[in-house]
C-alpha cells in the first residue's frame, strides 16, 4: 500500500482508539488558536490532494473554528409571550462546512475557495481546513488545472453557493422526478409558481 491509503484509512477509522486520543490532543491545541488560522502543511494530507490541494505558490491552506448549534438570538428587554420571544430555533440554512468556508474567504479578500473538509469536533465547536487560491498570483493563472477559478466568472462563488459544501446544503446533489423545484435555484421555483398562479387567474 502507498502512503495515502494508509492515511485514508487512518481517518477512516475514526472510533478507533488512536484517532481519539490523537484528536483529543489536537482538538484542545486548536482551542487556544483563533477561529481562523493559515497553516502550512494539510492535517488530512489524502483528503487535501483529492479536493484539489497542490504544494506550490498560489494555494493557502486555512482552519476554521465554527460554533455548533443554530443562532444565538438576545432574549427581549419586554414582556413576550413565551411562544413569542423568538431566541431558539433559529437557524441559517447553511451547513456548518459552508458557514466555514465563507468566513475563510471573507477574512483572505484576494483568495477564491477551493473546497474545504472536516478535520476534527469537540463539544462546542468544529472544525474544517478550507483550500483557498489566490486569484492574482502568476502560478496559478498559468496552471491549466486551476486557472479556471481566475476567471470573472468565479469572482465570490462561495457566497453563492457554487462550492461542494455550497452545493450540497441548496439540495442540488438530487436530480431527475423530485428536484423539480431545486435548480436554477428555490427562489426561481417560487417565482416560476408564483407566475404560473397569476397566469391561471388571468392576471399575466
Amino acid at each position: 500500500m502507498g502512503a495515502y491509503k494508509y492515511i485514508r484509512d487512518f481517518w477512516a477509522e475514526k472510533k478507533s482508539e488512536i484517532f481519539q486520543l490523537l484528536m483529543k490532543q489536537r482538538v484542545m491545541e486548536w482551542r487556544r488558536q483563533p477561529a481562523v488560522v493559515r497553516i502550512e502543511r494539510p492535517t488530512n494530507l489524502w483528503r487535501a490532494r483529492v479536493l484539489g490541494w497542490r504544494p506550490k505558490q498560489g494555494f493557502i491552506l486555512v482552519r476554521v473554528r465554527v460554533r455548533k448549534g443554530g443562532q444565538r438570538k438576545p432574549r427581549p428587554r419586554s414582556g413576550r409571550k413565551t411562544k413569542s420571544l423568538g431566541v431558539t430555533g433559529h437557524t441559517v440554512r447553511k451547513s456548518l462546512q459552508w458557514i466555514a468556508e465563507e468566513r475563510a474567504a471573507r477574512k483572505y479578500r484576494n483568495c477564491e475557495v477551493l473546497n474545504s473538509y472536516w478535520v476534527g469536533e469537540d463539544g462546542q465547536y468544529v472544525y474544517y481546513e478550507v483550500i483557498l487560491v489566490e486569484r492574482d498570483n502568476p502560478v496559478i493563472k498559468k496552471d491549466k488545472v486551476i486557472a479556471w477559478i481566475t476567471e470573472k466568472q468565479h469572482r465570490g462563488r462561495v457566497f453563492r453557493g457554487l462550492t461542494s459544501a455550497g452545493k450540497k446544503a441548496r439540495g442540488l446533489r438530487n436530480k431527475g422526478r423530485g428536484a423539480e423545484k431545486v435548480r436554477p435555484s428555490r427562489r426561481a421555483a417560487i417565482k416560476r409558481r408564483a407566475r404560473k398562479k397569476k397566469r391561471a387567474r388571468g392576471e399575466l
